[in-house]
């Protein structure tokens, strides 16, 4: 309502009307009412704040006087003064500055966006089942959450990637991130970590807030080379086994159990990042190292590329030691991920709707890196090396003959061409085809291959 600002203060020492005129000035002044804005009539606000109509009248002549507001007989009070052209100003600057930073590129290589795959009808259906469900949303979320989403998950997870766990066993968060600050808690500070370098940025960010020391492995065609657990004697060491920078593959079956029985005579725990290991569609999916071993690996799960990256629901996997110390904790938490979605989720997996889209997606990304990978070869034929990643939809790419990045990403900006950065050394950037539309493919890598050129030939 229009009067909900005005809330009077009694036990100020300033007189009443002075506090109405206050707050109906200020409300001007920043746009919260605008010129030709009605305000209430005398007798309304003063029943409505319970005080005598004459100390509103005085409010009231108070802004008249000072131009603020105009009184038209038979109709009632208006806003007069447009003093909120200030804000507007400042709103215009601000969207001005907010649309540079959200321009929209003809081709979009970001690695930020997913193709819908499918009209997400059944997705909006399910959450319109629950917001019609008012029963189910009059309480407090589950702070390890909905035991229906869990469920379902715990069956999702073993049919698709082979976790072994319970519904017990599983925590949900709002993002990887989120769900890396409760287990750091659990595990407590100052630990030694290991991850690539480059592969886990906004992970390495949890683990430094918690004291930890951080130390970066390397890989080889296999996957994570083990000398680095002897070498740094890590407490934690985290992976995504679904993506090796050296090869594009996931890391092999061997070097898996090799891995496992590594930190099990070291006394290092996995934290195993599994980035969308279901989205494999060019090979077959190899199941998750959770599988293997349950005693000593943290799962950790999302939906990121599958559903949309605005479905905040992300789901971590802890083993037995790891739970004990949570349940003693779990009425000190709070659940981060919307309980709306969640139970949707439930619903959406448990009715087979979520690997009906996985099939989906799988075909549509087979095509879509089938034409991104031909495109390169025979743009760019000899001039780079790249990396292809299946489960983050992305082709990591390298220059044989080194370019100036800055003038590449300027000439790229001038072609309305979006790539990202690479947070890995050895390459120069990273192109994604999940959001890009299939059609559009070819005109952009040839007008990546064109704003290389040009950026060669001014560094030259």
């Amino acid at each position: 309502m229009i009067t909900d600002f005005l809330q009077i203060d009694k036990s100020d020492k300033s007189p009443i009307y002075q506090q109405i005129y206050n707050k109906i000035t200020q409300s001007i002044e920043n746009g919260g009412l605008t010129k030709g804005s009605k305000l209430p009539s005398i007798r309304k606000l003063s029943k409505e704040l319970n005080i005598s109509k004459t100390t509103v009248e005085s409010a009231y002549n108070q802004l008249s006087a000072g131009g603020y507001i105009k009184n038209i007989p038979q109709r009632g009070y208006f806003v007069e003064a447009d003093l909120g052209i200030i804000g507007k100003k400042n709103e215009t600057r601000n969207l001005s500055n907010s649309t540079s930073k959200k321009k929209i590129y003809k081709y979009d290589f970001s690695t930020k966006n997913v193709d819908y795959g499918t009209n997400l009808t059944e997705w909006k259906k399910e959450i319109k089942n629950i917001l019609n469900k008012e029963y189910l949303l009059k309480s407090y979320g589950d702070p390890q959450g909905e035991y229906a989403l869990r469920t379902a998950l715990q069956r999702y997870a073993f049919t698709v990637r082979g976790v072994h766990c319970s519904a017990d066993n599983i925590v949900i968060g709002a993002g990887t991130q989120t769900l890396l600050y409760i287990l750091c808690g659990l595990i407590g500070v100052k630990k030694r970590v290991l991850l690539e370098k480059g592969s886990f940025v906004q992970a390495e960010q949890v683990f430094r807030d918690f004291g930890c020391e951080i130390y970066y492995y390397k890989c080889d065609y296999d996957g994570i080379d083990l000398q680095y657990i002897d070498k740094y004697k890590p407490d934690i060491v985290m992976l995504n086994p679904n993506f090796n920078t050296e090869s594009g593959t996931s890391t092999s079956i061997n070097r898996r159990m090799e891995l496992i029985m590594k930190c099990s005579e070291t006394g290092t725990m996995i934290f195993e990042d599994d980035y969308n290991g279901e989205l494999r569609y060019s090979s077959i999916p190899t199941h998750c190292i959770q599988s293997y071993d349950c005693e000593n690996t943290v799962y950790i799960g999302s939906f990121s590329k599958i559903m949309l990256p605005s479905v905040r629901i992300g789901y971590m996997v802890l083993p037995e030691k790891l739970l004990v110390n949570f349940n003693k904790r779990i009425s000190s938490y709070n659940q981060t991920s919307s309980k709306t979605e969640q139970l949707a989720l439930s619903e959406y997996i448990s009715k087979g709707l979520l690997e009906k889209r996985l099939r989906k997606l799988r075909r549509i990304y087979a095509e879509k890196s089938k034409i991104t990978l031909d495109a390169l070869n025979k743009l760019f034929k000899n001039e780079i090396s790249y990396v292809f990643s299946e489960t983050s939809l992305s082709v990591y790419i390298k220059h044989k003959t080194p370019v100036n990045k800055d003038m590449l990403f300027k000439e790229c900006e001038i072609n309305s061409v979006r790539i990202n950065e690479s947070p890995f050394e050895k390459f120069d950037y990273i192109i994604s085809f999940g959001g890009i539309e299939t059609e559009q493919i070819p005109d952009g890598v040839k007008a990546l291959k064109n704003s290389a050129e040009k950026a060669k030939r001014r560094q030259a």
